[in-house]
C-alpha cells in the first residue's frame, strides 16, 4: 500500500471507528428491544433530510444539510417514540412503513435532480473513502456527546424519548459519511455477533464492527472493489465467525458444566 492509498484508508478506517463506536452499543440495544429495522428506517428518514436539503437547493452550505438531516431524524424518532407508546404490538410493522415512506420521499425529492440516481446511491453505498477532516471533526463531536450520555446517564434512564433522540441525532452524521447500508450493518451485525457471549459482549462487537472495517477497507484498496459494499461483506463474514466461535465456547461450557451420570454410561 503506497503513500497516496494509504492517506485515503487511514480517514475512511476513522470514520469507521467513530461509527463504530456509537453504533454498537445503540445496536446491541436495538436488538434486545427486537426493533431491528429501526436503525434502516431512521437512516432513510436522515436520508430525506439530506435529499429534501439538496431539493430546496441548499446543498452547497454543509450546516443546512446537517440541520435538515438532524431535524428529519429527530422528528422520524419523535413519530417512533409515539407509535412505539401508543401501539407496541405493531411497532416493528409502523417501522417497516416508515422505512419504505422514507426511501420512497427520496425518489420523489430527486424526481427533477439530473443526477438524482447517483446521489441516491451515495446515500445507500456512502462514499467513506472520501471523507474529509470537517467531516470527521464533526462526527468525532457528535460520537462524543452520543458516548457521554449513553454512558454517563445510562440506557435505562434515557426512557424511550432519549433513546430514540439519541439514535437520531447517531444516525444522522453516519448516514452521510458511510451510506444506508454501512449504518445497518454497523449497527446489526456486530450485535447479532456477540450474543451469545456469556461475558464482554461490548468488547466482542466492537471487535467484529473495527475488524470489518480495517478488513473491508483494506480489500477494497487491493482488489478495486466498491469500498461501502465489501465492507458490510468483511463484517458479515467477522461476524458469522466470531459467532460460530462464541456459540462453541458456550456449548463447551454447559457441557462441562452439566452433571455426569453414570447410568447414562453403562447404558451406552
Amino acid at each position: 500500500m503506497d503513500a497516496i492509498e494509504l492517506g485515503i484508508v487511514w480517514p475512511a478506517l476513522c470514520a469507521g471507528l467513530l461509527i463504530t463506536a456509537t453504533h454498537v452499543p445503540l445496536g446491541i440495544q436495538v436488538l434486545n428491544r427486537g426493533i431491528v429495522f429501526i436503525d434502516i428506517a431512521i437512516a432513510q428518514i436522515a436520508g430525506c433530510g439530506v435529499v429534501a436539503a439538496d431539493y430546496f437547493h441548499l446543498a452547497e452550505d454543509p450546516y443546512a444539510v446537517q440541520a435538515a438531516a438532524l431535524a428529519a431524524a429527530l422528528a422520524g424518532a419523535g413519530v417512533l417514540t409515539w407509535t412505539e407508546r401508543r401501539w407496541p404490538a405493531i411497532q416493528e410493522a409502523l417501522i417497516g412503513t416508515v422505512f419504505i415512506l422514507a426511501a420512497t420521499a427520496q425518489i420523489l425529492l430527486l424526481t427533477s435532480n439530473p443526477h438524482g440516481g447517483e446521489y441516491l446511491k451515495d446515500l445507500l453505498v456512502g462514499q467513506i473513502l472520501w471523507v474529509t477532516t470537517t467531516q470527521l471533526v464533526v462526527v468525532g463531536v457528535l460520537t462524543a456527546i452520543v458516548l457521554g450520555v449513553w454512558f454517563g446517564v445510562g440506557e435505562a434512564r434515557l426512557g424511550r424519548i432519549g433513546f430514540y433522540g439519541l439514535f437520531g441525532l447517531a444516525v444522522t452524521a453516519s448516514v452521510q459519511l458511510v451510506g444506508v447500508y454501512l449504518v445497518f450493518a454497523t449497527l446489526i451485525v456486530p450485535a447479532l455477533a456477540s450474543r451469545d457471549a456469556a461475558r464482554g459482549r461490548l468488547r466482542a462487537a466492537y471487535g467484529v464492527a473495527a475488524l470489518g472495517y480495517l478488513l473491508g477497507l483494506a480489500a477494497s484498496v487491493a482488489f478495486d472493489l466498491p469500498t461501502g459494499p465489501i465492507v458490510v461483506w468483511a463484517m458479515a463474514l467477522t461476524g458469522v465467525a466470531v459467532a460460530w466461535r462464541l456459540a462453541r465456547r458456550t456449548a463447551l461450557t454447559r457441557s462441562a458444566a452439566a452433571p455426569f451420570n453414570p447410568s447414562s454410561t453403562l447404558r451406552g
